[in-house]
């Protein structure tokens, strides 16, 4: 089966550092990963196409992923960031989607987890620039905890023109109870507008312990709740590997799906990532 991966990142510790590094687990990722790296991984996995997401709160890099995109036939679409609470926000999309390149942006994302208040998405800066990301035609990655789904359902309830696609299952702690995750989560799911990916979890996980069976519980509860029609994959590596290689992320993602039909498998690869992304 073809395969897309909806969710992975490049970086290039030359150019810049990532300064969400923080702490000497960390370690492991601590150099630079290019598509190159990606490419002969993504192949032997049949991964053909994939979604290239940001990794800090710069346009610079949007506009470097926009580049790399066009010239490499793996990377079909860019998760970028910009401003959500710039005044000048509908301009600053429109620069980056006039570019010869911008036809690669699909989707906007900020680091919501990391602001102090939770309620951040509700802003109505925040949520003015989440307008203009719908009038743009883009999709708007929620990158959320626990705590910030409130917020989130709030906001998926508010702006139903805007497609939200939620990265990492919301990043519930593996292992612990499922709720109240589990029921946020449902709630979120009840709106159409949102879709799910299932990533990022290997690394909430104990990282040297985990097993798939530690994972399916939270996984059923996101395709219950979303149904594989609004789930999709995503390896989030580099970040995997402080957690497991990217051909373990892809096949623990091929366990936690085994019992769905072929079509519902279908979806979750490749048929809900390349329509909410219009990839």
């Amino acid at each position: 089966m073809s395969r897309v991966d909806a969710h992975h990142h490049v970086w290039d510790l030359s150019v810049r550092e990532q300064t969400w590094m923080v702490g000497p687990e960390m370690d492991p990722i601590r150099q630079s990963f290019s598509i190159e790296d990606l490419a002969p991984l993504a192949a032997a996995a049949d991964v053909t196409s994939t979604v290239l997401v940001q990794t800090v709160g710069l346009v610079e890099e949007t506009v470097e992923f926009l580049e790399l995109a066009a010239g490499n036939d793996l990377v079909a679409g860019v998760v970028g960031w910009i401003d959500l609470t710039a005044e000048d926000i509908g301009e600053a999309l429109d620069g980056l989607l006039s570019r010869p390149d911008g036809s690669y942006l699909k989707a906007i994302r900020h680091q919501v987890h990391d602001e102090p208040d939770n309620d951040w998405l509700l802003r109505a800066d925040v949520q003015r620039g989440l307008a203009a990301i719908a009038d743009a035609g883009l999709a708007y990655d929620l990158l959320t905890k626990t705590p910030q789904l409130p917020a989130a359902i709030q906001t998926a309830r508010e702006l139903p023109q805007l497609s939200f696609v939620v990265d990492h299952i919301s990043k519930p702690v593996i292992g612990e109870p499922l709720d109240p995750w589990a029921a946020q989560l449902r709630e979120l799911a009840a709106h159409p507008n949102v879709t799910c990916k299932l990533s990022g979890m290997v690394t909430e996980a104990p990282w040297t312990t985990w097993k798939p069976a530690d994972l399916q519980p939270y996984a059923d509860v996101v395709l219950d709740a979303f149904g594989p029609d609004r789930v999709m994959f995503g390896s989030d590596w580099p970040v995997c590997l402080l957690a497991a290689s990217y051909d373990q992320v892809v096949e623990t993602a091929a366990t936690l799906t085994s019992n769905l039909t072929p079509d519902e498998r279908s979806a979750i690869f490749s048929t809900t990532a390349t329509r909410t992304y219009k990839l």
